[in-house]
């Protein structure tokens, strides 16, 4: 199965050439495909110049930092127009590390959605305070009960997507910018009768590098799983 690894980047690299490098030690069969959002530090240099080098590695720039959620879309794109089969999402920053990546795609044989999971049985956090895993409790909880989704993590990035399911989707009916994208794209599949299974990951915060997490955009998510749920529920 053609397979597309695809990394979303703003100022990666740090990260990001010894991320590609542990993605083929696992995945060698894979492509690589970054979306840069005109990181300053060089990460989309980077790419350009070891894509002229290796094959598997593809880059797509874009002009600035426009959301998790359309720099998703985009890879998502990318392997609609370029006929994979499956395309995994992943962050750039080890906190989803390559290591899970072959029980992912395994999972993918009975399953059009396979989640890199940490709240599946054999999942977890590492180093996670109570606020924070109750934080995050409370997120997947909210959009579970709202949306109807089964998953336990609902809020993830480290996913694997059939793409002939993705064919499927009408991409501008997307509202999602940013996180509430990952709960928003599960509802729309689950609208498609998507078979989604979830693989047991071991999450660790970043060691390099700056995190992105902004308030504004988590507190922009929580209204729009809102409004996403009254459609659920009501229809209108």
């Amino acid at each position: 199965m053609r397979t597309l690894v695809t990394v979303a980047t703003y100022n990666e690299i740090e990260n990001l050439p010894q991320l590609v490098e542990q993605v083929w030690q696992v995945a060698p069969q894979a492509d690589v495909l970054v979306i840069d959002d005109n990181s300053p530090d060089g990460t989309g240099r980077w790419c350009d110049e070891q894509g002229a080098k290796e094959p598997r590695l593809h880059c797509v720039h874009r002009a600035g930092k426009l959301g998790l959620g359309t720099a998703t879309i985009a890879a998502m794109q990318y392997a609609i127009e370029h006929n994979y089969d499956y395309v995994l999402n992943m962050d750039a920053d080890f906190s989803h590390h390559p290591r899970y990546i072959p029980a992912i795609l395994a999972a993918m044989e009975s399953a059009d959605v396979s989640i890199g999971s940490r709240y599946c049985p054999g999942g977890g956090t590492k180093d996670w305070p109570f606020t924070r895993r109750l934080m995050s409790w409370g997120v997947n909880t909210y959009a579970r009960c709202l949306l109807g989704l089964k998953p336990r993590d609902t809020s993830g990035a480290f996913r694997c997507y059939r793409v002939s399911l993705l064919r499927q989707l009408d991409f501008s009916t997307i509202k999602s910018r940013g996180y509430s994208f990952q709960e928003e794209i599960l509802w729309r599949l689950k609208r498609l009768k998507a078979r989604m299974t979830e693989s047991p990951i071991l999450f660790a915060d970043r060691e390099r590098g700056q995190s992105k997490i902004n308030k504004q955009e988590a507190i922009s998510a929580i209204w729009i799983i809102f409004r996403l749920g009254i459609t659920n529920w009501t229809g209108l």
